[in-house]
């Protein structure tokens, strides 16, 4: 995974929950985009949508992975449920909180809370939205495709968010 969308884990249950967190700057230059300022309106950068969507499936992703060690190549088959009430605007903190609701070895089904703190306001967690995922194991549901061996999810950008986790023992799992 090449882009990062979840900055820190901050509670893990191995095999029941995790949550991450993720702040958003104004140095993330996808924030220029959504939305530039033109000749009527100043720039309102936004966090869009998908990437909040792809923060909740990095955290959920890791908790499933690690039911398992990272020995399975986990991915992401489908959002089940997806809504984001409030906008997300640079220096505001998401907090992603997935529950692990089931597992076996054609893949695992997450349900997830997006809460945010907006700067300069009390430590107070509002609730943002809910994002529910289907993840698939791939090696178990594409029999017959080949894949390369190396865990193309869970790379070294993964370790290093696990490890500065206090989670060295997954970090140093299969992942």
């Amino acid at each position: 995974m090449r882009w990062m969308w979840i900055d820190q884990i901050v509670d893990f249950e191995a095999g029941q929950r995790m949550s991450a967190v993720k702040n958003v700057s104004l140095a993330e230059e996808h924030l220029h985009d959504h939305f530039p300022a033109d000749e009527r309106f100043p720039a309102e950068p936004l966090m869009p949508a998908s990437l909040m969507i792809e923060g909740m499936a990095q955290t959920a992703g890791i908790l499933v992975g690690a039911v398992n060690g990272f020995r399975e190549k986990v991915v992401l088959a489908k959002i089940a449920r997806a809504s984001i009430e409030a906008d997300v605007v640079p220096g505001c903190t998401l907090r992603y909180d997935a529950t692990l609701d089931r597992i076996d070895d054609a893949g695992a089904a997450t349900s997830g809370i997006v809460k945010m703190r907006r700067p300069h306001e009390d430590e107070d967690w509002s609730t943002i939205g809910h994002i529910d995922l289907m993840f698939s194991h791939v090696d178990h549901n594409m029999a017959g495709m080949s894949f390369p061996e190396e865990n193309f999810v869970f790379s070294e950008n993964f370790k290093t968010i696990l490890r500065t986790a206090g989670l060295d023992s997954l970090a140093e799992s299969d992942a």
